[in-house]
């Protein structure tokens, strides 16, 4: 356990836990009309805070459905591990690349970095040669990369976590120094392919799980086993 000083007793972490999810809540049932003609509000910060932040985050054509499931996520989330003072912080908007869908928090014990993909009824591949993930449509053979790479960008967010780090209130070894997990979740019906080589297999607990080493090391798993990964991986270090 890293021994870390604690924040001013004012500092205001970003939105997490039930008023992230209130605010999941307000964005999926937002107007797409009045979505769309709130931009001068968000420039002067006088929209709701809520689903102002969480909407306009994603593409149109992703949005509802991302949302949904970051909530559903979140519920769940909050339900199996409030108990162990988990923090949970949808949408952190990170620059100009996607959001982080969610970053997990277990002060002072472990971080987690979630990205929540789909690419519909396909397969992935983790080509090893060429240290790419690529995209099977089940009934055909070729294979496209997958753009941008969602290792990639788990990499690129745990660097945003060490730069920002004041945002948590966090000191720089609890930043770098806490142990982390950068997660690809495969939404269904989008599945990683049944076998790919032994070596690129990790256990965690009683879990064998695909682990792709590119810039650091991902795991990748089915929305199912979201549950059961973060428990099996927080018992690490309790």
């Amino acid at each position: 356990m890293l021994t870390v000083k604690d924040p001013p007793t004012d500092f205001q972490l970003p939105p997490h836990n039930e008023a992230a999810l209130e605010g999941l809540r307000e964005a999926k049932n937002v107007d797409p009309a009045v979505l769309a003609a709130s931009d001068s509000e968000i420039a002067t910060d006088t929209s709701p805070a809520g689903w102002s932040r969480f909407s306009l985050a994603y593409k149109p054509s992703v949005r509802v459905e991302k949302i949904a499931r970051l909530e559903k996520l979140t519920t769940i989330l909050l339900e199996e591990f409030k108990s162990k003072g988990i923090q949970v912080f949808p949408v952190l908007q990170v620059e100009d690349k996607n959001p982080i869908d969610l970053f997990i928090r277990f002060p002072r014990t472990t971080h987690l970095f979630i990205s929540i993909r789909s690419q519909g009824n396909r397969e992935i591949v983790y080509n090893e040669a060429r240290e790419v993930l690529q995209v099977k449509r089940k009934d055909k053979n070729a294979l496209k990369i997958w753009k941008p790479c969602p290792l990639v960008e788990l990499a690129d967010y745990e660097r945003w976590l060490n730069k920002n780090r004041d945002l948590f209130g966090m000191s720089s070894r609890e930043a770098q120094k806490t142990p982390t997990a950068k997660v690809l979740v495969l939404w269904s019906p989008t599945k990683a392919i049944e076998h790919h080589r032994e070596h690129l297999y990790s256990e965690v607990g009683n879990m064998k799980i695909l682990a792709f080493r590119r810039k650091g090391t991902a795991f990748v798993i089915q929305k199912e086993e979201v549950i059961e990964f973060i428990k099996t991986w927080l018992a690490k270090y309790e």
